[in-house]
Parts: C-alpha cells; sequence; structure tokens
C-alpha cells in the first residue's frame, strides 16, 4: 500500500496558495454546454478528475459511458441521456455501482425515459433506451437524499417540450447547490423560480455565453483547516469571490468561530489566526462536503461541536461517518451519535507521535486529515485519491511548507 508521509508543521509563514477551479460548477457548465451543442465559451474548468471523466465522455461520447468512481458525473449523464433521446449504458467503479440512483431513474422515467437496469434494481449499471415524448410536465423527488438529483433533471428541464415543475418532498438537503444549479442556468439565459418547496422551469433554449469558473470553496476548506490547526501563520487563497455560488463558502462562517479570520481582496481571500470563539451546533444540511474537514479541526483544537445534517455522508464515496469514527479514534478522538442524527465531536487527546490514516477510497479523507500534521507526522495511505477533485494538493501542501515524502 502506497503512503505518503507529512512531516510535523505547526507554524506556517505567510503564504500565498492557488486553488483548484470548482468541480461543481465546473461540471454543470459542461452539461448545460453540452445542451447548447458546445457553442460557449467556458474558461477555468476543473482539473478534478471527475470534470476530465466529463470532458472526456461528452466528447467521445461513447456507447459505454464509464464514469469511473464520479457520482456526479454519473447522476448528469444518466438524465443528460435519458431526457435527450440517447441510448447509453452507464457503468463505474464497484463502488460506484453500490451507490444508489433509483431515484433519480424513477424521476426520469415518470417524465417519459425508457430505462432498464442492468444489474441489481436501483443501482449502476444501468442503459438508457429512448425517450419518445414527455409524459408529464409535473414531478415529486425526495429533497432529503442527494441534490445531484435533483439537479441532474433540472439542466435538462428548460429543453423538454412542456418545461418542468418540481415539487421536493421531505426535508431539502444541500439547497445551496440547486440554487447553484438555477443560478448557473440563469448564467446561460434560462429562466426559472424556486419559491419553498417547488421549481418551475418553463420550456425555453440555452443561450450561447462566456462563463469563467470560480476557485473551490471545497478545496479552500482545508486550508481553512490547517490555519485554524496550525500555531502561527497567515494565507492568501486564490480566485475565490465574495459573491459565490458555491454552498461551501460557509466554511468562512464556520471557521471564524474556530479561529480564523476572513478578508476578501481584489485577487482572493487572506487568511489571519484569531482567538477561537467557539461553536457548539453546526448544521451540515447545505454544505455536506465540510463536515470531515470540520470534524477533524474541531477536535484538533480541542472543540466540543454537535453536528447534524450529515445523512448524505453514508451514500458518498465511502460511509463518511464510519470512515471518520474510526480514523479520530486513532487520535484519542471521536465522533459519536448523541441521539438519532446529533453526532458530537469528541476533541483528542494524546496524540501519538506518528499517525497512519486510511483514505477508503475517498479523496476528502485524505484532504481532511492533512492538518493533523500541525500535531503529528501523518501517514496518508492510498494518498492518489486527491485526483478526483484536487490533483495538484500535495503540490500546494509543499508551497504551504508541508513537504509529502514517498513512505512505502
Amino acid at each position: 500500500m502506497k503512503t505518503l508521509t507529512l512531516p510535523k508543521v505547526d507554524i506556517l509563514g505567510r503564504i500565498i496558495l492557488p486553488l483548484p477551479s470548482s468541480k461543481s460548477e465546473s461540471n454543470r457548465a459542461l452539461i448545460i454546454d453540452a445542451l447548447t451543442e458546445g457553442e460557449n465559451k467556458i474558461t477555468n474548468l476543473s482539473e478534478a478528475r471527475d470534470t476530465q471523466t466529463m470532458i472526456r465522455l461528452l466528447k467521445e461520447d461513447p456507447s459505454i459511458l464509464d464514469v469511473l468512481d464520479a457520482g456526479t458525473t454519473m447522476r448528469f449523464l444518466t438524465a443528460y441521456s435519458a431526457l435527450n433521446n440517447k441510448r447509453k449504458t452507464l457503468t463505474g467503479t464497484p463502488r460506484m455501482c453500490e451507490r444508489p440512483i433509483g431515484i433519480l431513474v424513477d424521476a426520469l422515467r415518470e417524465i417519459g425515459a425508457n430505462i432498464a437496469y442492468l444489474g441489481k434494481e436501483g443501482f449502476p449499471p444501468l442503459k438508457t433506451q429512448g425517450f419518445e415524448r414527455q409524459l408529464t410536465d409535473r414531478i415529486q423527488i425526495r429533497g432529503d437524499v442527494s441534490s445531484q438529483f435533483i439537479s441532474a433533471v433540472l439542466m435538462n428541464a428548460p429543453l423538454l417540450p412542456k418545461g418542468l415543475s418540481m415539487e421536493l418532498t421531505g426535508k431539502i438537503g444541500s439547497r445551496t447547490y440547486i440554487e447553484m444549479t438555477l443560478e448557473l442556468m440563469k448564467a446561460f439565459g434560462v429562466a426559472s423560480t424556486f419559491e419553498e418547496n417547488l421549481i418551475h422551469v418553463p420550456s425555453q433554449a440555452y443561450k450561447p455565453t462566456q462563463f469563467a469558473v470560480e476557485s473551490d470553496w471545497s478545496g479552500a476548506s482545508y486550508w481553512f483547516s490547517l490555519l485554524a490547526c496550525a500555531r502561527e501563520g497567515e494565507l492568501k487563497l486564490l480566485g475565490l469571490k465574495s459573491n459565490s455560488l458555491q454552498g461551501d463558502s460557509a466554511i468562512m462562517t464556520i471557521m471564524d468561530k474556530l479561529g480564523v479570520e476572513s478578508n476578501f481582496e481584489e485577487d482572493g481571500i487572506r487568511l489571519r489566526k484569531k482567538p477561537v470563539e467557539g461553536i457548539s451546533h453546526i448544521d451540515f444540511t447545505h454544505c455536506p462536503d465540510l463536515a470531515q474537514t470540520v470534524a477533524v479541526t474541531c477536535a484538533l483544537i480541542g472543540q466540543p461541536c454537535a453536528f447534524t445534517g450529515l445523512e448524505s455522508l453514508r451514500i458518498k464515496e465511502t460511509d463518511r461517518i464510519y470512515a471518520l469514527q474510526q480514523e479520530l479514534a486513532k487520535i484519542n478522538a471521536g465522533l459519536e451519535e448523541s441521539e438519532n442524527g446529533v453526532f458530537t465531536v469528541k476533541p483528542a487527546s494524546k496524540i501519538p507521535h506518528k499517525v497512519d490514516i486510511h483514505t477508503y477510497d475517498d479523496h476528502r479523507m485524505a484532504m481532511a486529515f492533512m492538518p493533523l500534521a500541525s500535531r503529528a507526522e501523518v501517514g496518508i495511505e492510498e494518498p492518489e485519491v486527491v485526483n478526483k477533485s484536487y490533483p495538484s494538493f500535495w503540490e500546494h501542501c509543499a508551497l504551504a511548507g508541508i513537504q509529502p515524502q514517498n513512505g512505502n
């Protein structure tokens, strides 16, 4: 097993870091671009493997769409193929074929798509077998499982002959990602409304435009965490905007309570250390991808905190709640379910001199535990998992003064 070793570094200098482009914005922009037949000028697309997979599959247009481990790519291409009369087989890695997709397929079938499962009902692989006519212009879909199911349908909705009204049932999770999708659609000329739990997209055409993808707030979160955990330092992160479409910009508000002050400048955001104010509860319903990063931060700075809104974490690249519990235990910390749906972070104690972190084929596990290098020497197993969203992550660690060393 390959391991990358991070030396202990608890004092940072005044560091300027580039950031990767937003994978979330990039993948949505690519689907919209395909729906306008590539007439747009889109710049600063993400280098993430998920995005590069999307680019390749849209360009090559093969009969079998192998998305590898890219959940967003699977969901977006399923809706794109199904509602645009494309006959495709969609598959991926073994883990990808364990991730449920039934809610999306049911919605697409209700609209009129013909889709068949090739294995277990409700899971990839699957085959889109045509779209003869729109059967309804109003559907219901659960709002508490994955916003990507909702976004996948929405981006295709304007090209449906009758448009589409979508009622979200139950608790709406990751609402900011749904709003991001609608705002991106608006940037390409499509009007919509989102009032309470009802989204309406009239039938209309996308308009070719120019669009520059913002830097990635999810990627920024690891550097907020590193500074919160370090004894000294100042970081500047390039390419972030104050009027971001990304829900993970919530990291600013969270980290303000955990010892990091943020100030926007013309070309990005400057982070400085500040006293920890403390925070007793964080709801991750609309920013679940921040949960691992913040859990590690709280554990390392000694901040007990109750987390809610973690429902979707069990169906990500791995069961992220289980993975966090296993790895936090290695630093005598914990994530304990104190009541149904409420998880409490137990601060770390007696951190070993050297800690090896298992990554569970999950890019965010590798990056979330990087700030542990402020307390101990850290071994990151299978470090290449970061390629899924942030291929230059380890190079950026070196820029921050944490020089990764190849292990076994």
